[in-house]
């Protein structure tokens, strides 16, 4: 236990598994005594970096932060620095040779270890270095400081059986371990007594889940059994495989109400040729005939997507193949990648690197295609009456006064006019679309009903109390309060 208080700030980058140990970090650091930084604090007497391996260019954004608090460590005596994470199990003793003011250095499968290994290094006065090369326990049965009230992630496995060309993630996270359903059941009941309204069912390759306890429709009974918890209202997954995408969880999807009309499906490239390349077990006939029934089972879902443009290998009848695909599955939103190589992949030693400038103009070509989808799909919501669960962390900063964002049910944002009766993070608010930009919708005009619930005032609990103050955790994804809608990009976590 620390001696005196001590203040504590988390910066999180990467996918939504990183977010969901962040959260466990924060909760374990607060659970040794230590509290969270003001928000906007320029630094803490602990600051912890939660690495990603899969974006390009990590090692030299995680040495660039590291060098900038060099000048605050040498003013702030007892000032300790950890990195953990994908990086961190990547890169090992790597980390603290290159930036020996590091304190603490650990892997994926320690996050519990963190507080002990903060005070060792305090005592012992010399870097400590651990990393585990596999799991012991489910990081979920650790503390944890949630950033929201009213929405939470709740992981269903950890570690991915897929050996993927251009990911990492297998040989940093692990295989696939599931946990039992009824410990994901009984965390996403209290997360529920305590007011939260949204969960997301999170895994690297969150349906295939399951083949680690022996039963292939673990995920849709998973899906239905969560449509029995009173007072959860939405459910969402991510993100799921279509190798493992199977008629009885469309089913489950369909037919289980608290199940959102929404699937963020990653496609990675529409060339079976290239699709072979990257080992994606699936082709261009098996995703667009799942992304069929999905219409066919909840007409209006939104599908969102991956994509991964210059693959090594790729070619321009490739690539006409994956405009193809977006032309046909017509995704509400598409999150658009260059391939860059990353070290330790399969991919990064391939024949066939595609030019720069080639994948640049792909990229262009693919993007503006996806943009001219995304708002006519957008175009089609006019008019609709939707009910969006209020966020916090996503209105827009020109007009905060006046307007409020949220959530529709499909997980499309929606700004609407503020309303004159009270409204807080976590309510329900029922809006009509009057406008569709491609990336969000408006709703101006009168607010068709308010509906307060147990998670608005849930964040009225928090926000009241001094010390649940929304701080300490620095996430490097959009939606700051919430969890993030979409994850980050192809290419490895949570994503599949």
């Amino acid at each position: 236990m620390p001696e005196v208080t001590r203040t504590y700030q988390v910066r999180t980058f990467g996918c939504q598994m990183n977010v969901h140990d962040s959260e466990r970090m924060a909760g374990l650091l607060e659970a040794a005594g230590y509290v969270a930084a003001e928000p906007g604090a320029d630094a803490a007497d602990i600051v912890v970096f939660n690495t990603c391996a899969v974006r390009e260019n990590a090692d030299n954004r995680l040495y660039g932060n590291l060098g900038q608090l060099v000048p605050k460590k040498n003013a702030r005596p007892g000032m300790q620095i950890a990195v953990g994470g994908c990086l961190a199990q990547k890169d090992r003793d790597t980390i603290v040779r290159r930036a020996p003011w590091v304190d603490v250095v650990f892997g994926t499968h320690n996050v519990g270890s963190l507080p002990v290994l903060l005070e060792r290094a305090r005592i012992e006065r010399e870097a400590q270095v651990e990393i585990a090369e596999s799991l012991e326990a489910f990081p979920s049965t650790l503390p944890t400081r949630r950033e929201s009230a009213y929405a939470a992630w709740v992981a269903v496995s950890v570690g991915c059986n897929n050996t993927c060309t251009f990911c990492i993630v297998p040989a940093l996270r692990g295989k696939e371990k599931d946990r039992r359903p009824g410990d994901i059941l009984a965390e996403i009941e209290t997360l529920v007594a305590e007011g939260v309204s949204e969960i997301t069912l999170l895994g690297q390759n969150v349906n295939a889940y399951g083949s680690d306890i022996g039963d292939r429709e673990a995920f849709s009974k998973l899906l239905r059994a969560c449509g029995g918890i009173a007072g959860l209202e939405r459910v969402r997954f991510t993100s799921p495989h279509p190798r493992d995408f199977t008629d009885d969880v469309i089913e489950a999807m369909a037919g289980t109400p608290n199940v959102m009309p929404q699937l963020h499906m990653p496609l990675q490239s529409g060339s079976s040729r290239v699709l072979r390349a990257m080992r994606r077990s699936y082709r261009q006939e098996r995703y667009l005939g799942i992304i069929e029934k999905v219409r066919a089972a909840i007409p209006d879902a939104a599908i969102t997507t991956d994509i991964i443009v210059g693959f090594p290998g790729e070619t321009e009848e490739d690539f006409e193949e994956t405009l193809h695909v977006v032309r046909e599955a017509r995704f509400a939103q598409a999150f658009t990648f260059q391939y860059s190589k990353r070290p330790g992949t399969p991919a990064a030693e391939m024949a066939g690197q595609i030019p720069k400038e080639v994948v640049q103009a792909r990229y262009e070509r693919l993007v503006a295609l996806q943009d001219e989808i995304s708002w006519a799909e957008n175009r089609s919501q006019v008019g609709r009456t939707v009910e969006v669960l209020v966020a916090e962390g996503e209105g827009r900063k020109d007009d905060a006064t006046r307007r409020l964002s949220g959530r529709a049910p499909d997980n499309r944002l929606v700004h609407f006019t503020r309303p004159t009766e009270p409204v807080r993070p976590g309510d329900m608010a029922t809006v009509e679309i009057t406008y569709a930009a491609p990336h969000h919708l408006l709703a101006e005009g009168e607010v068709k009903a308010v509906r307060r619930t147990r998670s608005g005032d849930a964040w009225e609990r928090r926000t009241a109390a001094p010390a649940a103050g929304p701080a300490g955790v620095m996430l490097g994804l959009p939606g700051v309060g919430v969890p993030a809608p979409l994850p980050e990009p192809a290419g490895g976590c949570a994503v599949s």
